[in-house]
């Protein structure tokens, strides 16, 4: 028996940053509620324009939306959200004993739409999935996630969702007042101080006794990252118009927690070639990172990054822009072998080794001559010595001024 949806009102919410559409959903059958939601829901698009640039859009669920291809049954339900133009987004829900869970979540968009791809060199509707990490909610209970939750569905696509409510199966037609809360959601537990007893006897070791020191766990050293080969054509029949290699290594901070995690060569490999814009897009495992190159037709650098993890604490996401980052002349490419670290926000740093990229001005698929960054080139040794020389000439000047101020001491002393 299937129950469909009876009606759909929306409610606007102010949010510091912008201004978002929450939805509130009931899904009904003979005048009793089987399916809730209430969510906040917003989209990015990365998407080709002309001259083979990209383009990245960010909007929101607009509130036309139509929630009347939601269903639900005894075990199955599904949250279908279609808005003008050929877009929709749907949550798929099933329920096994005594909890349910999120499938999948899919987006549907149609690049046809001048309105919110304005320019778009593609015409097709792209349909992307994801599995979200709603899992083990208690049938008598609603899903809550007030923190934001970035899905990325595609290395073009994702969504993101905030101030989340839902319960896929409603039990007599009464959404449940209880709650399962997302980990994002939960305090940090902090880790309790112990305590001493003062009353408590304190024996006195022996003077001559032997005191070990308390084992240490040593932190864990990460190897050097594989070097990765990239490479972009305009088709299948072109030469490479963009090339890079390097080994990449991620610092980031989640849940004021740092970590650093190496970024094994990619399954996926996608970008763009552009006149004054190039796009390198890179997906492993459970990583996605998308570099963004800026050429002002005498320099290039790299001007934007996007880094996607999902962690088991939850996704991190950040981006950094107006980046003047591996800049070399147009017509060359830059080259640096050793380490190299880019702080790119507060929260996130990257890490490159042997890294090598031409983003523009390819020519037969090869590599013109390279710019080399300072830490490889000949004049880098110069910093170890010029610091030297500074630091004898201060101890020289500290040495003068004594000698001088002994020398008046001795003076005044004579004259008495």
């Amino acid at each position: 028996m299937s129950r469909y949806a009876a009606f759909v009102f929306f409610v606007s919410f102010g949010v510091v940053s912008h201004l978002s559409h929450g939805i509130e959903v009931k899904v009904m059958n003979k005048d009793k509620l089987c399916l809730y939601a209430n969510l906040t829901l917003n989209f990015s698009v990365t998407y080709e324009v002309a001259d083979n640039k990209t383009k990245m859009v960010s909007f929101e669920l607009p509130a036309s939306a139509s929630s009347n291809d939601s269903k639900c049954d005894d075990t199955s339900s599904i949250l279908m959200l279609k808005f003008p133009d050929g877009h929709s987004w749907s949550a798929n829900f099933s329920l096994k004993d005594k909890s349910y869970q999120a499938d999948a979540i899919t987006f549907v968009y149609n690049l046809n739409d001048s309105k919110v791809f304005p320019g778009s060199s593609s015409n097709e509707t792209v349909t992307v999935t994801t599995k979200p990490d709603i899992t083990d909610v208690g049938v008598n209970t609603c899903y809550s996630c007030k923190s934001e939750d970035t899905l990325i569905a595609s290395p073009r696509a994702s969504m993101t969702l905030s101030d989340v409510l839902i319960q896929a199966f409603v039990i007599n037609g009464t959404k449940s007042e209880n709650l399962t809360t997302c980990a994002a959601d939960k305090p940090v537990t902090p880790t309790p101080t112990p305590t001493h007893v003062t009353n408590a006897t304190t024996v006195v070791p022996a003077t001559n006794a032997t005191t070990a020191a308390p084992p240490t766990t040593p932190t864990p050293t990460l190897p050097t990252p594989t070097v990765g080969n990239y490479s972009i054509k305009h088709d299948a029949n072109s030469s490479a118009c963009l090339l890079a290699n390097f080994g990449l290594r991620i610092g980031f901070t989640q849940n004021k927690k740092y970590q650093e995690v190496n970024f094994d060569p990619p399954t996926e490999v996608s970008g763009s070639c552009g006149v004054d814009s190039s796009e390198l897009i890179l997906t492993s495992n459970n990583i996605t990172v998308s570099l963004s190159f800026y050429n002002d037709t005498k320099k290039f650098r790299l001007h934007e990054v996007n880094v996607t993890i999902s962690t088991s604490s939850g996704v991190f996401a950040q981006s950094g822009s107006n980046l003047s980052l591996w800049e070399a002349a147009v017509g060359s490419s830059y080259m640096c072998n050793k380490e190299q670290n880019s702080t790119i926000t507060g929260l996130l740093s990257l890490y490159t080794f042997s890294l090598r990229v031409q983003p523009f001005g390819v020519k037969n698929g090869l590599y013109s001559t390279a710019e080399e960054c300072f830490l490889d080139s000949d004049l880098s040794f110069l910093v170890p010595i010029a610091v030297g020389v500074a630091l004898s000439f201060l101890i020289i000047l500290v040495l003068i001024s004594y000698l001088i101020g002994r020398r008046k001491s001795r003076t005044g002393y004579q004259s008495v």
